[in-house]
This record gives structure tokens, sequence and C-alpha cells, in this order.
């Protein structure tokens, strides 16, 4: 590899770095911005990266899931890499070789969060501050950055942003540039928004009372610059292991004509979630239809996902798929509940769908219990562990291959919807939303099973 080579290559995976390391960042609301300035790493912290850096090459050695690392020869990547961790000047030095070097693997949930001893990646947040949102989702739709949702209340609402819109800019930096260089970057759409959206969401939260500059292009296209507050963010607090504060929520509602809709953004905190989830069920047994939207869900705990199927299920030890470890397989089998709905099931999907919310769309869709509707979810579907790395930063790393009942592999393929319902910014505009209108259509066409 020549020095420019190695520049080149230095510098696009520095920036992945920090897209994803911005992409855990959503987890935690905290802000982020790439680093001005970084210190130059003392004897003693070099030491630490170049212990974290054999921890994490032994760890995949010894515990991945598939001990041939799809034909890649792992020690072979530690022999190349070693070298430039020994000579790694800077933590982002550090930690550009070390996900260098697990991103070989070309496999999710493989990462390297910065600990709070180095971040130099996000900005400080106080310990006794409320994180703050504007109120609104983005996705990317045809190389722009779209306003997708308007939370009701939120300071984007009150402000007047509507769906549709698009963000040009927020503080300095010109969203547009940035997306055309990731799109070449980047050939899949699905990685691409889920890049473009976590930038876009941590560039859109910080600290509750603080305001952000952003400017819009609204529904005719006019130039439209406004100074957001942040409000404090909606949800409940929940922290598992080293994983960032996560804010959980779920939506029930009814839409006519009597199709119930249920939503929330993460499969975590079941203590709260879980009673929601089974009363909005009992509530919905006698409805025409039911939508499940997991839409932006990027997964969570497994276990969460067999408690909710059960209540969509009518046959006993049903198998939703296989966990393959190394050395061992773990069936998720699923059993009904005393009641359980037999209505028309349709479930909401996109590329940010990720993780447990793919097992759940692609177990019912092998199971022929739900309708899939929308868009390509992630294909990222593995399950991990995280753990400390000696140098204060974190490590999280794939233990496990899940594959549905019927044999078919998430990782890299994701969930194909039955009904492929693309968004556009016209119909946002308009008030409308597709993969919804979709999914109620069909719930109408269908006719209820006694149960």
């Amino acid at each position: 590899m020549t020095a420019t080579e190695k520049n080149t290559r230095q510098k696009w995976i520095g920036n992945l770095l920090v897209s994803v390391t911005c992409l855990i960042a959503v987890i935690s609301l905290f802000g982020c911005s790439a680093a001005v300035e970084q210190p130059l790493l003392t004897v003693p912290r070099q030491s630490l990266n170049l212990e974290s850096f054999e921890y994490i090459w032994t760890t995949i050695r010894d515990q991945h899931y598939d001990s041939s690392f799809g034909g890649l020869d792992w020690q072979a990547v530690h022999d190349e890499l070693r070298p430039e961790m020994e000579n790694a000047q800077t933590m982002m030095e550090a930690r550009t070789i070390m996900h260098e070097m697990i991103s070989r693997l070309k496999l999710s949930h493989f990462s390297i969060i910065p600990g709070p001893s180095y971040e130099t990646v996000s900005k400080p947040f106080p310990e006794d501050a409320e994180p703050g949102i504007v109120g609104i989702e983005t996705r990317v739709i045809d190389d722009q950055v779209i306003v997708t949702q308007v939370e009701a209340g939120q300071p984007a609402d009150k402000y007047g942003v509507r769906p549709g819109w698009q963000i040009v800019r927020i503080g300095n930096e010109d969203l547009s540039e940035r997306v055309k260089l990731l799109a070449q970057a980047f050939e899949s759409k699905a990685e691409l928004n889920s890049i473009v959206t976590s930038r876009v969401k941590s560039r859109l939260t910080g600290i509750s009372g603080d305001t952000i500059p952003v400017e819009f292009l609204d529904g005719n296209n006019k130039r439209v610059k406004l100074k957001i507050p942040l409000a404090r963010q909606k949800g409940h607090k929940f922290k598992l292991g080293y994983l960032p504060t996560f804010y959980v929520w779920i939506k029930v509602k009814e839409i006519k004509p009597a199709i119930g809709y249920i939503s929330f953004n993460a499969f975590f905190d079941p203590i709260n979630v879980m009673p929601v989830y089974n009363k909005a069920m009992e509530s919905f047994m006698e409805n025409n239809g039911l939508i499940i939207d997991l839409r932006g869900n990027p997964g969570g705990m497994l276990g969460m996902v067999s408690g909710m199927i059960s209540w969509l299920i009518s046959e006993k030890n049903q198998i939703l798929g296989t966990m393959y470890l190394r050395d061992n397989t773990l069936k998720t089998v699923i059993n009904p509940r005393g009641i359980t709905y037999s209505g028309p099931v349709a479930v909401l999907i996109d590329g940010l769908s990720a993780s447990s919310s793919e097992i759940f769309a692609g177990g019912l869709q092998d199971l022929g219990r739900a309708r899939i509707f929308g868009e390509p979810s992630a294909g990222a579907a593995l399950l991990s562990n995280i753990v400390s790395l000696p140098n204060g930063d974190f490590f999280q790393y794939a233990v496990a291959n899940y594959r549905l009942s019927s044999g078919k592999e998430l990782e890299g393929k994701g969930i194909q919807p039955d009904v492929l319902v693309r968004p556009s910014r016209k119909a946002l505009l308009e008030g409308r939303d597709l993969a919804l209108e979709a999914a109620v259509a069909w719930i109408k066409g269908q006719s209820r099973p006694a149960g």
C-alpha cells in the first residue's frame, strides 16, 4: 500500500468512524462533531491502545460465530495492522485502525464506541443536563435529506416545520454536499440512509434549552432559516450494560375503520413497553386489523420479540428462528397467549429497521402471519455483546448469527417487503404516508377469520 493510498484509506475510515460513533451517539442523544485538534498520545496511552487492539483481535478469534471468518485470513489482518497501531499518534488514529480491523469482517454489530475518558469525537455533555431534541425524523429521499415526521407539540412543530421539507443546512454544515459525497462512498441506499440519518439526528440533538440553526426548503422550495430550541427528550430513560442511555417510547392509537396501530422506537425497556403493548393487544382483539410500525426501529432485546409475537399466533411450539453460535445453536420457540389476535396483521419497515425488528418482521412473514410493507430492512441482524477495553473505550462484537425458520439469513440481506412502498417528497408534502396507506388498504380488503 502506497503512502497516498494509506492516507486516503485513513481519511475515509476516519470519516466513517465519526459516522459510526454518531450512530452510537444517537442512542444516547448526545451531539456529535468531528474533532478539530487531536492531542498526541502519551506512552502509557499508546500502550493501552495496543492492549485494546490485541484484546479486540483475540476476542474475535476466539468467540466469532464463524471460525472461518468468512474466508478472511484473520492472522494476516493482525500482522498488517499491528505496526500501524504501534505508530498511532492520536486517539482518532488508534480508533481508525481498530475500526479498520473489524470492518474487514464486513458484518454489522462490530464497532468501537469511544469511552468518556477519551471522548474526542462527541462534544462534552454535562451529567446534570437533559438531552434535547427538535422533534423531527428524516430520511434520504432522492439524495436529499427530507423531513418525514414532525412530532406534535415539539419545537419543530411549533416553528412550522412540516413533513416534506428538505433540510439543506444545519449550522455551518451543507447537507446537500455531504449527501452527494456519501452517496459516492456507499453503494447501498440503506447504508447511506443509515449514516446520513444518524448524522442529521446527532446534529439536531444537544442540551435541552439550546438552539440550533437549521435551513430548510419548504413545500414551495422557498428557503426558511430557523433557530429551533431543543426540548426535553420524550420517553423513558433506559440503560442496558455498556450501551449509552436510550429514551424509549411506544405509541398506540386506532385508525379508522377499527384498525389498531402500534409503534415503538426500540426493543428496549420491557418493564414500561410490554404492559402498554399487552394492554393495546387486549383492546384490539375485535379490530378489523392491526398495524405494527417498525420503521426506524434499530432493534434491541430478542426476548421482547417472542413476547410480542405470542399475541399473534394460535399454534403451539412455533419456531421463529435459530441462533447460531460457534459451538451451539438455540431455537426461538413461540407459544400463544391464552387469547390471541386472529385478524390481519401488517408490519411497516424501512432501511433503518434492524436487528430484532428484522427478526420480528421476518419471523411473522415466514410464518405467514403478517404482510410486510415499506422498504427493505437494514440487513443487520447479528446478536452481540459490548465489553470495555483497556483504553477506556467499548467494543461491540457479534457472537451469533440468526436465521429464520425457513433458513433465511438476515445479515447482509434484510427483509424484502411483500409490498414495496418508497416514500416521496411530494406525498409527504401532501400529508400522506404511502406505506401506512398501503397497509390500511390491504387490511380493508381482508375478511377477518372468526377467532
